[in-house]
């Protein structure tokens, strides 16, 4: 594959910074397509391949680490209150602005960046002329319940330890954090060994989790965090850019977690990856990123 030109920034918001990073050229006549990872709190490491799409088709990819997390201002000190909805969105706004593309652009969020990338959405901005959504809930208490269905597959010992950690609050015991591994290997990333990039979100995170911990709360199915009764369905009529869904077979974004998008957001499509679990653009990876551009290209 051809080598890209990348370059590296800050955009200022606030009083704090977000970092970002353009791989490909802006004066591009394709889509920019803005990146927005999950969480809430991981980081742009995980959905690094994403900007393979630029030697793919020639458009600028950008990723962007959020406000608390990565390469932009960290800040451990911080409540429940601080980190909500609004704020993401209101530095979504501010890069799209710094970057000079608020009046045509993509967006690609990836779980928690997907539900980001709905609230921007209904709200109709002029700019966005395509959306991706990969692996995403639309009710996080439809998430909450599928994860725990899920968990209720695991072999009965994983089961217990994960239980009995929870029941005692010690959740950062280290065979709580091995119990949980179980099911993030079925249902997060089938790929053994996680990807480097993958393991370098995670590691990030076991740092610095504030967002996370706040935002959502220790695992993917013990959500106590903000975000806990967060739904955006009956709002999914108002997204008029075309939308494409992206989602694993063996996703915890399970097809129920995802239908709300297919049932409510007009001319979605959805696309499932049959060898994949939350992370399509690692597990299958050639196959998701020819997807993603082939349905850029229609609107460029």
């Amino acid at each position: 594959m051809t080598a890209i030109s990348s370059s590296e920034g800050y955009a200022p918001f606030r009083d704090y910074r977000t970092w970002y990073r353009i791989t490909g050229s802006l004066s591009s006549d394709r889509l920019p397509l803005v990146v927005a990872h999950g969480g809430p709190g991981c980081t742009h490491d995980y959905v690094d391949a994403f900007k393979d799409i630029a030697a793919l088709d020639g458009r600028a990819v950008i990723h962007y680490d959020q406000l608390g997390n990565g390469n932009s201002t960290r800040l451990p000190d911080k409540g429940p209150d601080f980190w909500t909805v609004e704020l993401f969105l209101d530095e979504l706004d501010n890069l799209l602005n710094h970057l000079g593309i608020q009046d045509r652009y993509a967006y690609l969020g990836q779980s928690w960046g997907g539900m980001l990338g709905s609230e921007h959405a209904v709200r109709r901005p002029a700019g966005l002329k395509a959306f991706v959504i990969a692996n995403s809930p639309a009710n996080m208490r439809t998430w909450v319940a599928e994860a725990n269905r899920l968990r209720r597959e695991l072999p009965d010992d994983v089961q217990a330890t994960l239980l009995r950690h929870e029941e005692a609050g010690t959740i950062t015991d280290p065979d709580y954090i091995a119990a949980s591994r179980v099911f993030y290997d079925r249902h997060v990333c089938r790929v053994t060994p996680w990807p480097e990039e993958v393991a370098r979100t995670f590691a990030i995170m076991d740092e610095d989790n504030t967002v996370y911990r706040n935002m959502n709360g220790p695992t993917e199915f013990h959500v106590i965090g903000t975000l806990k009764d967060w739904t955006i369905e009956d709002r999914l009529h108002r997204i008029a850019a075309p939308t494409l869904l992206i989602s694993g077979r063996h996703d915890e974004a399970t097809p129920l977690v995802v239908k709300p998008y297919v049932d409510n957001v007009p001319g979605c499509r959805w696309v499932v990856f049959e060898n994949s679990s939350h992370m399509p653009h690692v597990e299958e990876k050639a196959l998701c990123l020819s997807t993603v551009s082939d349905f850029l290209k229609q609107f460029d």
